[in-house]
């Protein structure tokens, strides 16, 4: 995840600032050649591939940081994070598939220096290509495995993520769970908060809040890559040259990029994404075919779904979104699950069957509804209105977004069963969804979709 801040770089650079500004902050990466001696590498396609890679350097940080954000482990030199991000040719939509740190792949066929000989290729774990070969192995094995070209590698590390997210005054998070993890000293209480640098690294490192292990985790990575997107395009940053300044040194003092990433890279690309948002980006995960996926000598894997996989990767070569966009109506993110939400509908008009719509609408979208509309003792209300008990007030904010327009009216003494007095302003029921606490598939979600609903 420190890697997604090199993200940042991109989009700050639409602020116009440039040529001999950003020339200045060019001078800053430091560069590595991760095509070296590369053949037989896939054919280009259209748009832009870059692989961000995150390590778990820590060099730059202090002893009282470490110890307060749990960082005092030997770093293993190995992929912290890895994520390709697809810019297309129009430069309108940022396409980011995670690939998890323990899926197996295979090195590729080498032949030795010394003998010439054709050495095979062995199994391995793909954060642990990084330390056998380096920036150079790590691009082969993911080209040969997504048979995506890569086009720019970006490596960070722990401490040009921190840096960032302080310099940007903190980027907010939301969770519908509180989530605590004792191996990264996460402890985040339900609702929404804006995490300072430390804390958004554990927050994003954090994967033992649950079994979703890392899968969990890289959700979590995603939904923080769109906040701080969010963050970086609606604050004024963009426009503010001195901030821009501040945050591309905070993140280009830890960078390594390959050579052909440069000024003119950075300006031409964040030039034609000065209108991105998160409603521009998607996020997905590899498709997964097995977790724990045994292999001889390197242990419990993750295995692809080979099928899914390359569906995936063949619309990120032909350059179409990986979201399926249809007429219907947007879901909006809830912090209470409709499926925990129970709900009594009432008819406050003098319209027949308004009521039984308005219970069936809401259970297709998962309410638990008490399936028994009745009429309401008022049959004038012209808004519709969500009555609660105030012990059950996020349960009744996320009914209510999904009756767009309606009043919240507190109850003492309601209980847990929700009230909705239909009025004659209903037209239709809003799918809702909660945050996604980390379980499941993975699917592929907008930016806009997982970024907390004040921000939206």
């Amino acid at each position: 995840m420190r890697a997604v801040t090199t993200l940042s770089v991109v989009v700050l650079a639409s602020a116009g600032i440039g040529h001999a500004v950003v020339s200045s902050l060019d001078a800053d990466i430091a560069r590595v050649d991760p095509f070296k001696d590369m053949k037989n590498r896939p054919q280009a396609g259209h748009g832009m591939n870059v692989l961000l890679v995150g390590t778990d350097g820590r060099d730059k940080i202090s002893r009282q940081e470490r110890h307060r954000y749990h960082l005092g482990g030997a770093p293993c030199h190995c992929t912290d994070t890895m994520m390709i991000v697809h810019i297309s040719a129009d430069r309108e939509r940022a396409s980011v598939v995670s690939l998890p740190r323990d899926s197996y792949v295979m090195t590729p066929e080498r032949v030795d220096e010394a003998t010439g000989k054709k050495q095979p290729g062995h199994p391995i774990k793909l954060n642990a290509a990084y330390a056998e070969g380096g920036p150079n192995l790590t691009v082969q094995i993911v080209e040969d495995t997504t048979h995506v070209k890569i086009d720019h590698y970006l490596e960070v590390d722990f401490t040009s993520f921190m840096k960032t997210v302080d310099v940007l005054g903190g980027v907010a998070v939301c969770t519908a769970v509180p989530l605590k993890d004792s191996y990264t000293g996460l402890d985040l209480p339900a609702g929404t908060r804006t995490l300072m640098g430390g804390q958004a690294l554990q927050y994003v490192r954090a994967r033992h809040l649950d079994g979703a292990s890392d899968l969990g985790r890289m959700k979590r990575q995603q939904r923080f890559l769109a906040a701080l997107i969010e963050r970086a395009t609606s604050s004024g940053i963009l426009l503010n040259p001195m901030k821009f300044r501040d945050v591309t040194r905070a993140v280009l003092g830890s960078v390594r990029a390959d050579k052909g990433f440069g000024t003119d890279e950075l300006l031409d690309l964040g030039r034609a994404m000065r209108n991105f948002s998160p409603s521009s980006s998607e996020f997905t995960t590899v498709p997964i075919g097995q977790m724990g996926y045994p292999v001889k000598d390197i242990g419990s894997t993750v295995k692809w779904d080979t099928a899914k996989a390359d569906q995936l990767f063949r619309s990120l070569r032909d350059d179409k979104p990986l979201a399926v966009r249809h007429g219907r109506p947007e879901t909006v993110q809830v912090d209470v699950d409709p499926r925990q939400i129970h709900v009594q509908v009432e008819n406050g008009t003098r319209t027949d069957g308004l009521a039984k719509r308005v219970d069936a609408a809401l259970a297709a979208t998962g309410f638990l509804t008490t399936r028994m509309p009745a009429p309401a003792a008022d049959r004038t209300v012209k808004r519709t209105v969500v009555e609660y008990d105030p012990r059950w007030d996020r349960s009744a904010k996320s009914l209510a977004a999904a009756l767009p327009g309606s009043e919240t009216r507190p109850v003492k003494g309601l209980g847990p069963t929700l009230k909705v007095i239909a009025g004659a302003d209903f037209k239709q029921v809003q799918k809702v969804r909660a945050e996604d606490p980390d379980q499941g598939e993975p699917g592929v979600v907008t930016g806009d979709q997982v970024t907390c609903p004040q921000q939206q």
